[in-house]
């Protein structure tokens, strides 16, 4: 049996503690991937002191409240608001136009028996979204689901099919409420959409293509984009826009936010939006289905004018066509004025710069349609103009704009 000098038992000993050592380091490695994996799952900072090399852990603050998101928060919200989105099935006759040489007795009397049998009317269906905001059965959607529609049905997620009736509809902002008799049922709440930040959550719950309860994720990527930039000058309303998918279907359906309270209504009538979805601000929503719920229409506020943003390429416009020369003035270009308008009776007209509304200077079109949309009919606005190098102030009583 050999024995170990001192000498070798210190070699010894020292390689001992230097696999330990590495040892040691593997396994704390090993620890600290786990230990950062849980932290960024769990939303939270892993900050070490040079020192002592210590670990330590430290929440996210977000205005002095923890914010730990759950890494199936999606998830969640579908599972505590599925129930109650809904599926809208609308029918409407509408009149078969035949070509007129079909009814030319002439052409009749050498091809009748080969001309088709095409009877006068015929059913168009057509689908899509909804959402209940009353345990009794009151369904937010979108106007254009059920435009002329003869017949509205609204499928449940349980299965059931009941008959709906239209309260009234809006087509101005797109809105429209919808009662179905029943009891008990799943609602959605609001959330303040004038408080969206650019960057939330944003959910979108509905039956695109027929295809029911899907759901598409992505966030909010703009607000407050007016009606002419996404191309539908005939509503007046801001949108939201999301980069959640949004398909024809989804229209009325809700867009969520991470808490799955409704923050817009989705709208599938903007065309050729490739990658980008649009919804209406909820906030907007709630006010109109409030007065349809309770008059069945809504009263819109009407000037009678029809106008333009000084742009410079308006301004160039101007100075060729028509030698006026507006380049360094801002304002709103009068186009057109409705004849027998309340714009007429007080006296616009066409070429006068609107420098000024209600004490507030103007710079856009659509500052002026915020303006006259929140004024009530009856009440009057004073404006300010640039007619002809001079400054005029003119009093409009707002009317009401007609259906």
């Amino acid at each position: 049996m050999k024995t170990m000098d001192s000498s070798q038992l210190q070699q010894k000993s020292s390689r001992w503690k230097k696999a330990g050592t590495s040892l040691s380091l593997v396994l704390l490695g090993g620890g600290i991937a786990l230990g950062g994996n849980y932290l960024i799952n769990s939303s939270q900072i892993v900050a070490s002191t040079p020192e002592t090399g210590i670990v330590k852990q430290q929440a996210v603050k977000t205005q002095d409240t923890l914010a730990f998101v759950p890494q199936n928060f999606v998830t969640d919200v579908v599972n505590q608001v599925g129930g109650a989105v809904v599926r809208i099935n609308a029918s409407r006759t509408v009149e078969t136009r035949l070509p007129e040489a079909f009814n030319d007795p002439f052409f009749r009397r050498f091809f009748g028996s080969q001309i088709p049998n095409i009877p006068d009317k015929r059913v168009q269906q057509g689908t899509g979204s909804g959402f209940i905001v009353s345990s009794d059965g009151l369904i937010l959607t979108n106007a254009h689901v059920i435009d002329g529609a003869d017949k509205v049905t609204v499928t449940l997620k349980d299965g059931r099919t009941l008959e709906g009736r239209v309260m009234g509809e809006d087509r101005i902002t797109d809105i429209a409420v919808v009662k179905i008799e029943a009891e008990s049922l799943p609602t959605l709440t609001f959330a303040d959409s004038d408080a969206l930040q650019i960057g939330e959550w944003a959910i979108a719950i509905g039956n695109p293509l027929g295809l029911d309860n899907t759901v598409t994720t992505g966030i909010v990527s703009a607000t407050g984009r007016n009606s002419s930039q996404i191309g539908v000058g005939d509503k007046r309303i801001d949108f939201i826009q999301t980069d959640a998918a949004i398909n024809p279907g989804n229209s009325g359906g809700p867009l969520l936010n991470a808490k799955g309270e409704v923050i817009g209504i989705n709208t599938a009538i903007i065309k050729n939006a490739q990658g980008l979805g649009f919804a209406i601000p909820i906030n907007t929503v709630r006010d109109i289905a409030e007065q349809l719920i309770a008059n069945g229409k809504v009263d819109h506020s009407f000037l009678g004018i029809r106008m333009a943003s000084l742009t410079p390429e308006i301004k160039q416009q101007l100075k060729n066509k028509h030698n006026i020369n507006l380049q360094n003035e801002t304002g709103v270009l009068i186009v057109e004025v409705v004849p027998n308008s309340p714009a007429a009776k007080a006296g616009l007209r066409g070429g006068d710069v609107i420098k000024a509304i209600a004490g507030q200077s103007i710079t856009a079109a659509d500052q002026i349609q915020k303006v006259v949309e929140k004024t009530s009919p009856g009440e009057k606005l004073s404006i300010e103009l640039l007619r002809e190098n001079r400054t005029v102030e003119v009093t409009v009583e707002v009317g009401i704009l007609p259906s």
